[in-house]
């Protein structure tokens, strides 16, 4: 635990830099990497190995999006300086001829003048007020070139570091999907009549009858004490890094309007359980695909839908934070990544997944349950 609040409270001092100096954020994101990469060597020996295997796989997705950000914040930076100095050839050339001169010529005849001392006095305090102007554009031309040079080296040692970060963030994940299902200590509320649970899927037809019929897929009766996340309610935080791109009641492209709200993500981005949820349905249900249903509280029903696999185990009580699935998509490989970032180009959230929140027997607005903004 010491250690991973080590790596936090680094990855937050990095942070202030790294929003203003494109190359600071590009060292940032691998120094995230390289501790996501402590984390997943960490949770081996950790006494709850899928907490600890879900923060790493964070920390790798974190650390890759900033490595991603970094690296494009980068080469537009470096295309900026790379142009200004091509516009500016002539400048620069003339300044580095003078540069050379001045090298080559001895001090003391810098300072004579043709006409005697008078003019050589002269001279001198031309030589005085230019002096300083003229040692300005040289700093200011160290400066770029010396920022060009650093962001040359960063892209040039960014295939590596994105090669082991998605090497990590697949490992961690592989893991993960082990740990889980060797899972055996999470309380339980019920259990799962599978029978009853396939005549329902059978029988409707729609996502809304399938959450009110809901309550036949239990076999005999529930026992312990069921979460209650009624004190949380409007500040729930969205269950997947992502942006929400439609809102409730908005209609899609196909002109069809649904109760939930949509997120758009990453290609397999972790999906976990904002507050602690009995699991009431995981599986593919209707045209939704792969669904997650969870009761936060008695009568509330969250549905997560569009995932490409799905964790957990209908009537097992989840904690906060818990992975109940994954987005489908390909990860991008380092290729598309660079060309990507080299391009200018971010917009990697292909994935989408569906929120709906019922009360009751209807669908309320998510808004009411969740920050969206």
């Amino acid at each position: 635990m010491i250690l991973r609040a080590a790596l936090i409270l680094m990855f937050c001092a990095t942070a202030a830099v790294a929003q203003t100096d494109p190359a600071a954020a590009a060292l940032a994101a691998k120094q995230r990497l390289e501790g996501a990469s402590v984390l997943l060597t960490d949770a081996e020996s950790s006494r709850d190995q899928v907490a600890a295997l879900t923060e790493a796989v964070k920390a790798y997705e974190d650390g890759l999006v900033a490595l991603r950000d970094g690296l494009r914040r980068a080469a537009i930076r470096q295309q900026a300086i790379e142009a200004d100095l091509a516009a500016r050839s002539d400048e620069v050339a003339r300044l580095l001829g003078v540069l050379e001169t001045m090298g080559r010529t001895p001090a003391p005849l810098l300072l004579l003048h043709p006409s005697g001392p008078l003019g050589t006095a002269r001279s001198g305090m031309i030589l005085a007020d230019v002096t300083p102007a003229l040692q300005a554009k040289v700093e200011a031309l160290r400066a770029q070139l010396a920022e060009v040079q650093t962001l040359r080296t960063l892209q040039d040692g960014a295939a590596d570091t994105l090669r082991d970060g998605l090497a990590g963030a697949q490992k961690a994940r592989a893991e993960l999907s082990a740990a889980i299902s060797d899972r055996t200590d999470l309380p339980r509320r019920f259990s799962e009549d599978p029978v009853q649970t396939a005549l329902l899927i059978a029988s409707t037809e729609t996502l809304d009858a399938f959450a009110s019929g809901l309550s036949v897929t239990i076999a005999g009766t529930e026992t312990g004490d069921a979460p209650d996340a009624t004190a949380q309610k409007g500040a729930i935080p969205l269950p997947v890094a992502g942006q929400v791109i439609r809102q409730a009641g908005e209609a899609d492209a196909a002109g069809i309007e649904r109760p939930g709200i949509v997120i758009a993500t990453r290609p397999r981005a972790l999906v976990t359980t904002p507050v602690a949820a009995t699991v009431r349905f995981r599986g593919p249900l209707l045209d939704y695909g792969n669904v997650v249903i969870l009761e936060p509280a008695a009568d509330v029903l969250f549905i997560f839908a569009g995932l490409s696999e799905v964790f957990g185990e209908a009537g097992q009580i989840l904690p906060a934070g818990a992975p109940i699935g994954l987005m489908g998509g390909t990860l991008p490989d380092v290729d598309a990544i660079l060309t990507e970032s080299t391009t200018g180009t971010g917009n990697t959230s292909s994935e989408t997944l569906y929120l709906e929140v019922r009360e009751g027997q209807g669908p309320v607005d998510p808004a009411t349950w969740f920050a969206l903004k």
